[in-house]
């Protein structure tokens, strides 16, 4: 039954997906045995805390009970006092917290805090999964780098497109709803400008709710039309341009509404560690790379990416001349391949997610 409760503490944290950016998500539930008594969630940043909502829809029932929480209560004044001084007041017996929080702030004092106030405190329920559920934050928190994932749409045979370029639609409504909440819980949004100019895409949310992700265009000439969806959409659109892109196209792009970074461009490229390093200074702590190929090809060569989340349809497009999902060199030896760690493996609709880490799930 702790796992039960640990796991519903999950499923509030995730409620707060896009909006408690860059706090992490946290849920928490107050139960008396297996009864629950309350629950919470944090909502945005400023907001009340996960434990402190659950507490006080408990009320007097939180007294000699039990919390669960995914990650460990905080010990110090924030925009919010400390849920460990609220917990302790409450009258809880036990905690049960799943992972400590990286945050330097934290980072097993908040676990100390209750322990020296005699309450109870067991750590490691659903660890992992804990970890998995806040990857961006404990990235963001430990490297200071945004925490990158890597979306591909492909068919069985690894195609985003035929050799015409026809790309749409290869995946199904259910796969496409799922990328909108990937959308939604990352900062950003890139793709190159090749996929702008064959798709028009508009980058934003759809049929979820949510705020806007800042939406990027990776375009070394600046060569993304004015009158792309891309661009004239609310929210913030950015073109990712190189040191040498032609003034009047930026000029032109900005008159659209665009914001244009310019940043170096060795060989011919936009140099992505400017990239991340830009987006640092935005406070961008995760960015969804949407594609195309050679997009791709250059996050996974850079060693710039963290997570795949990769769509297959059941379709076989063939084709020598079809769009690979990966396009680049490649690399010359199976042995030096990008190996993609804690596989999982999920049907959506009509169409199979296999998502996984490279190096491994964050940790602090």
């Amino acid at each position: 039954m702790t796992e039960a409760l640990m796991q519903r503490a999950f499923e509030l944290a995730s409620l707060g997906e896009g909006y408690t950016r860059p706090n992490p998500l946290v849920g928490a539930v107050v139960a008396q045995g297996e009864r629950v008594v309350g629950e919470g969630y944090h909502s945005h940043p400023g907001g009340q805390h996960a434990e402190v909502v659950a507490l006080e829809k408990a009320g007097s029932d939180a007294c000699g009970g039990d919390l669960y929480v995914n990650l460990e209560p905080c010990c110090h004044y924030g925009r919010t006092p400390p849920c460990t001084d609220r917990i302790v007041g409450a009258g809880i017996s036990r905690v049960f917290v799943s992972t400590t929080d990286p945050n330097p702030l934290v980072d097993g004092k908040g676990i100390a805090a209750l322990r020296a106030a005699g309450v109870t405190v067991e750590v490691g329920l659903l660890a992992h999964e804990a970890r998995k559920l806040n990857d961006i934050f404990f990235h963001w928190i430990t490297q200071r780098t945004p925490f990158v994932t890597l979306k591909l749409a492909m068919s069985m045979d690894g195609k985003i497109a035929t050799p015409t370029g026809a790309s749409r639609w290869i995946t199904g409504r259910c796969a496409r709803r799922h990328v909108q909440r990937l959308r939604r819980r990352h900062a950003a949004i890139l793709v190159g400008v090749n996929t702008v100019m064959a798709d028009d895409p508009q980058l934003t949310l759809r049929e979820l709710e949510g705020p806007s992700p800042l939406r990027l265009v990776l375009d070394t000439r600046a060569c993304t039309p004015p009158s792309a969806r891309v661009i004239g959409l609310p929210g913030r659109a950015v073109v990712v341009a190189g040191d040498h892109a032609q003034t009047q196209h930026v000029s032109a792009l900005q008159e659209a509404g665009a914001t244009v970074w310019k940043l170096p461009a060795p060989g011919g490229r936009v140099d992505l560690g400017a990239l991340v390093d830009r987006l640092v200074q935005e406070g961008v702590d995760s960015l969804l790379v949407e594609g195309g190929g050679e997009v791709a090809w250059s996050f996974l060569a850079g060693g710039w990416v963290h997570k795949l989340v990769m769509f297959y349809a059941p379709l076989i497009l063939g084709g020598r001349t079809g769009v690979p999902a990966v396009g680049g060199a490649g690399v010359e030896d199976p042995a030096r391949g990008f190996r993609v760690e804690e596989l999982s493996v999920e049907q959506v609709g009509e169409d199979i997610m296999v998502s996984g880490y490279l190096g491994g799930v964050p940790h602090g």
